[in-house]
């Protein structure tokens, strides 16, 4: 078997190696069957019991109040923005959705709703190019708006909503897709709260939707019955054949986030990992250039650069010589990006940061 290295890829993410490993495990044999998880219907009582797990993990372990509901479903955290708009835009007359643009994907998710209503935005960062989260001036929440959007964390640029506004009357819906279940939220701050499981939860290909009851059952006509929430809700995910191999992933990383002491163990680790890398690249300063404001910097994701194109090149390709994985920048914003998602070991954060400082000093 060859070396594993640390992998810092946006995602899909870096896993935990026990699940990878239970996956190994009973991929010719799942639950005594005799045949694979990715072989058996969705209907069986043995997949259904994973679904359920799914569920009920995922309302331990992020405190999910008892009047929400959660919805799986393909196409990750970029179907989510059009799941958003048809199930949500229409609960008030005006057909009007608010959105904060903080980055690249939030700028794609309000895209997808101005093709079901009016977008209106209210916020932006996009003048300092997204170095931080903007100011949102609570005058700008129309009461007439079906919702307010943002992304609780962006992966392009490495920026966090540390805390979440308070939109009054106006349900808040948040993209965390690079974030959930890195840290506790506290889910009754939102109406609906979504991601791809890529990141933090599993693999791709599956996203996950925690929805407020009073928000079901006001879609669009249109709305495709495999995205509606109402519908998912309902069938507890198995309106069709789901991807069935992403569902028992992410019954696997969910136990393992338990049995390593829920959220608020898994926060603290992060932080010690961010804390690694931060500091590395502040004891360089003149050398490194961290793309976030310091006062909105994500835990998730570490975007920088350093003097010279050239130089972010050899950086990512003496990386990967040493071991250390898919450092390349987003093909829309260069340099350097590395992901210390749950799944990466403080092994990892420790290598990256001596990594940073050894390149600093041959280089700078």
């Amino acid at each position: 078997m060859n070396r594993r290295v640390f992998n810092f890829t946006a995602g899909p993410s870096m896993l935990p190696l026990p699940v990878l490993r239970r996956a190994q495990e009973e991929w010719l044999d799942f639950a005594g069957l005799g045949a694979s998880v990715i072989e058996i219907s969705h209907f069986t009582p043995e997949f259904k019991a994973v679904v359920y797990d799914v569920e009920a993990l995922l309302r331990e372990l992020l405190a999910i109040p008892p009047n929400y509901r959660i919805a799986l479903a393909h196409g990750g955290g970029a179907m989510g923005f059009s799941m958003v708009a048809l199930n949500l835009i229409a609960t008030r007359p005006a057909r009007k959705a608010l959105y904060v643009n903080s980055g690249y994907f939030s700028g794609r998710a309000a895209a997808e709703a101005s093709k079901y209503g009016t977008v209106v935005e209210v916020a932006s960062s996009e003048g300092s190019n997204f170095d931080r989260i903007p100011e949102l001036d609570a005058a700008r929440l129309d009461a007439d708006a079906s919702y307010l959007h943002i992304t609780t964390n962006n992966t392009m640029v490495g920026t966090r909503w540390h805390s979440f506004p308070d939109t009054g009357g106006v349900p808040l819906v948040g993209d965390a897709t690079s974030e959930l279940l890195s840290r506790p939220m506290d889910v009754s701050r939102f109406g609906v709260l979504y991601a791809g499981a890529q990141k933090n939860m599993g693999t791709s290909g599956l996203s996950v939707t925690l929805v407020r009851e009073d928000l079901l059952g006001r879609a669009l006509p249109i709305t495709p019955k495999m995205i509606n929430y109402d519908q998912l809700a309902r069938d507890h995910s198995l309106s069709n054949t789901t991807n069935t191999f992403a569902v028992y992933m992410a019954r696997g990383v969910l136990e393992w986030i338990k049995t390593s002491g829920g959220l608020a163990a898994i926060e603290a680790q992060n932080e010690r990992k961010a804390a690694l890398v931060y500091e590395a690249l502040d004891r360089h300063a003149g050398f490194y250039k961290p793309h976030a404001h310091p006062g909105h910097r994500s835990r998730m994701n570490f975007t920088f650069k350093t003097p010279t194109e050239a130089l972010d090149d050899a950086f990512v390709n003496e990386g990967n010589a040493e071991g250390l994985y898919a450092l390349r920048g987003h093909r829309m914003f260069g340099g350097i990006r590395a992901s210390l998602y749950n799944g990466m070991p403080i092994e990892g954060a420790r290598a990256l940061a001596g990594f940073i400082d050894e390149f600093a000093r041959r280089h700078g």
